[in-house]
């Protein structure tokens, strides 16, 4: 059994993992009121809450794949009544860089799938058609995404120069929710700055969750939602693969809400957000060396792993899914006709479906947990997931620390 100090030091170490320094993000400049973040939040499995059957990674985040890179930019200003185009601001930009190389010209198999299409994923038809990924992916609000594609196109261009002259011409790929309940949708406050901070800030290692960049104005299950993250490390014997997911969770009904098999939702208080939101980005990545057919099947299992927490997919709802691989490179500029490429069998992908779900259902319950209380435009407050109460339903269904040997 886990002890309440040993608990306590698990929370207390992701809390200085998570720490602002360890990924990069803008420090909010708001009242007290905006963002309560008084004290540290655990991840699931500080917990005890352990979802599936694979061992996660040791960040348990997508940046245990190694090479994968993210950052945050986090806009928190003012407070109060709503003044279209001037704030309050709840909002941001995450960023997601497959790899630290050069990956313009050395692309990764990518592929994408949409459950429910109410929602925008730019160069999602171009992703599925060549079957790979050229460019980093951006998240960020409804509004901002032609602000933050054209703020893609700079920082690609400056990595080179020839693009659009000599080179070949690109297509940002920008995915996003909506965060109109809390934010100034109308003012797009998303800036090329904050874009370019994000790329440029993008590092490996633990992944800030919650409230953070794209995430920040995000409402999951009717409590403040946002940004989460998990990972699977596969035995030696079926290859000791890692896939890593992020999700940014703006979706479902807390009625819904299910962690771990336990209808919490049903068992808590009722606390309605502002509006309840309906759409969620998932960013599925591994090592395993798999082929665009092949991400497409991992990418349509992470809605398996969606549907564990409560998610119908309700009319009208955005829910895309991204996954890319590492494991293997596509020449942008291919020297020679004929590439050869080791692929993992179609047979021997069972496994990575169900770590992919497995990921997908604990990055979600980890977005729920790293959220804090958020108050957005005219006083409309999307509240945390509540802890204490949390703990105690787990109990009451037998699961949770307590039960942990």
């Amino acid at each position: 059994m886990r002890s309440s100090s040993s608990l306590a030091w698990l929370v207390l170490l992701h809390g200085l993992l998570a720490c602002p320094t360890a990924q990069a993000f803008e420090l909010p400049t708001q009242p007290v009121s905006a963002a309560d973040k008084s004290a540290p939040r655990p991840r699931a499995r500080d917990l005890g809450i352990d979802i599936g059957i694979y061992a996660s990674g040791p960040l348990d985040a997508i940046t245990d794949v190694r090479g994968v890179l993210v950052g945050h930019t986090t806009l928190i200003r003012g407070e109060g009544k709503l003044v279209p185009t001037q704030g309050p601001v709840r909002t941001g930009v995450t960023a997601i860089i497959p790899h630290a190389g050069d990956l313009w010209r050395e692309k990764v198999p990518a592929a994408g799938f949409v459950m429910n299409g109410n929602g925008e994923v730019t160069g999602l038809s171009w992703i599925n058609e060549s079957g790979a990924l050229e460019v980093p992916i951006l998240l960020t609000n409804t509004m901002s995404v032609p602000r933050v594609a054209d703020a893609v196109l700079t920082w690609m261009m400056r990595k080179y120069p020839a693009i659009g002259i000599s080179d070949d011409v690109v297509l940002p790929v920008v995915a996003e929710c909506d965060d109109s309940a809390l934010n100034d949708s109308r003012g797009r406050h998303v800036s090329e700055q904050d874009v370019l901070a994000a790329l440029d800030q993008a590092r490996s290692g633990p992944v800030a969750e919650g409230s953070v960049g794209a995430g920040t104005g995000m409402i999951a299950y009717e409590r403040k939602g946002g940004i989460g993250s998990a990972s699977r490390v596969l035995p030696a014997k079926l290859g000791g693969y890692t896939i890593g997911v992020l999700v940014n969770a703006n979706h479902g009904l807390q009625k819904e809400l299910v962690i771990a098999g336990v209808p919490v939702g049903r068992e808590l208080a009722v606390q309605r957000a502002p509006t309840p939101m309906r759409s969620i980005i998932i960013v599925i990545a591994t090592d395993a060396p798999l082929d665009a057919r092949q991400l497409g099947h991992l990418a349509k299992r992470a809605i398996l792993g969606l549907a564990r927490t409560g998610s119908t997919v309700r009319h009208g709802s955005g829910d895309f899914v991204l996954a890319f691989s590492t494991g293997t490179r596509v020449p942008h500029y291919p020297k020679e006709a004929l590439r050869t490429a080791q692929l993992l069998s179609d047979s021997h992908l069972n496994p990575l479906f169900e770590a992919t779900s497995e990921a997908t259902e604990e990055a979600i319950i980890n977005a729920l947990l790293g959220a804090t209380t958020m108050v957005g435009r005219d006083g409309a407050t999307a509240h945390a997931l509540p802890i204490d109460e949390l703990i105690k339903v787990m109990h009451k269904f037998g699961r949770g620390p307590a039960q942990r040997k």
